[in-house]
């Protein structure tokens, strides 16, 4: 594995269990994990930048990187490849330095060009045979702090 500078993470299905919960006022909820937010604390105080790049544009995700301090977030994304490669460019980041964790098929394009790629055990079976690791914890239950840790731990 070459040094990875960056991880970009999607949301649903990834720091979240992909399930999601609507109350009778209209308001939706999610869950999140202690364990992949103490692995985000842990790689910023590595000194990891990390992203967010999700299709869903919701006022969660807001409060989510305002509590991490994650400043790169591409909301309402149709093209996550794309977004990805704005990423690389604002921080001039090579494409192999950075690790890109997705759940689903609208993923793989920017699976394919972060030079490490990761996948939660609950992912889609076409993104795990397109991931270099799939962690044993379940997407929104330590997917992230696994794989945050593999790659703290690998990191050379």
């Amino acid at each position: 594995m070459k040094k990875i500078k960056a991880i970009v993470l999607d949301f649903d299905g990834v720091l979240t269990d992909g399930t999601f919960i609507w109350g009778t006022d209209g308001q939706e909820y999610k869950r999140l994990s202690f364990y992949d937010i103490m692995g985000i604390s842990r790689g910023l105080k590595a000194g990891l930048v990390f992203a967010l790049i999700s299709g869903e544009n919701n006022s969660l995700i807001d409060r989510f990187v305002e509590k991490m301090g994650i400043i790169d977030v591409y909301k309402g994304c149709k093209n996550k490849a794309e977004a990805l490669c704005l990423f690389a460019e604002k921080h001039a980041f090579d494409h192999s330095q950075i690790c890109f964790m997705g759940d689903d098929i609208n993923d793989l394009p920017a699976m394919e060009i972060a030079g490490f790629s990761a996948a939660p055990a609950t992912a889609q079976e076409i993104v795990k045979v397109n991931a270099k690791l799939i962690t044993k914890h379940a997407g929104g239950q330590g997917a992230v702090r696994e794989l945050i840790d593999y790659v703290l731990a690998n990191n050379f």
